[in-house]
């Protein structure tokens, strides 16, 4: 998976410190909730297409909540390794939902001969689906320019998205884009959800290899989850 190792952009005028502080704190409260629907997503997904322990994926998922609600994660003072490790984790999360994708062709390939188990793989695959986008928008906010800890600081990377009010002339942005506009985690939620569901990217465009490289993961599972398993478990209704 994509790190952090990227050397920092050198062009642009650095914003103040105060900025990454207040984007950090917009920031908390909404992956934060996010989070939490992917732990209530984990808890309820049928252990068939679970990894095993059923018990893993809501622990690691809750190991990434604990230091947003602390309020030290994503600041722009954190330690160089809270955010290692927090890749790691999602990087642990993303596997394990890609397996539970595995999982749940498997089973469904399986139910070929049972139509009782369509809808239970029809639910599955929505909510496997549903961790997909959260767990990819976690990933575009971790690393885009550097990740939330160093946006609008002076350390912050050259962006891997070309947002649409980044492509607009100074005019429009001063009549149509609020003042100092940078991307936050609701704008990665909805880039991550419209990947999801058209398999391409329809609001911002990747500028860089990890990031295209990371849409891509995110489309083919998607793909496999909605064209193939959903399709597969409707035919099973029938």
């Amino acid at each position: 998976m994509p790190t952090d190792e990227t050397p920092p952009a050198t062009g642009g005028a650095p914003t103040s410190e105060s900025d990454a502080e207040r984007d950090y704190r917009n920031d908390r409260w909404p992956a934060s909730l996010a989070l939490l629907a992917c732990i209530a997503l984990s808890l309820v997904l049928p252990t068939a297409v679970s990894v095993r322990p059923a018990w893993l994926p809501p622990m690691f998922e809750l190991l990434l909540l604990i230091p947003l609600l602390l309020g030290r994660h994503r600041h722009p003072k954190e330690a160089r390794w809270i955010r290692r490790l927090t890749l790691a984790l999602i990087t642990v999360i993303s596997i394990s939902n890609a397996i539970s994708v595995a999982l749940l062709c498997h089973h469904l390939l399986k139910a070929g001969q049972t139509p009782t188990l369509g809808r239970p793989l029809v639910y599955s695959a929505i909510l496997i689906w549903s961790t997909n986008v959260i767990a990819f928008s976690l990933w575009y906010w971790e690393v885009d320019r550097g990740g939330p800890s160093v946006r609008a600081t002076p350390g912050e990377q050259m962006p891997d998205f070309l947002f649409p009010q980044m492509g607009l002339d100074r005019r429009m942005r001063e009549t149509m884009v609020e003042p100092d506009w940078r991307p936050r985690y609701l704008d990665y939620l909805y880039v991550s959800l419209t990947n999801a569901a058209a398999f391409s990217p329809t609001d911002a465009m990747p500028l860089r290899r990890r990031v295209k490289v990371l849409m891509g993961i995110q489309s083919v599972i998607s793909m496999v989850t909605v064209v193939v398993v959903a399709a597969r478990a409707v035919n099973i209704l029938r």
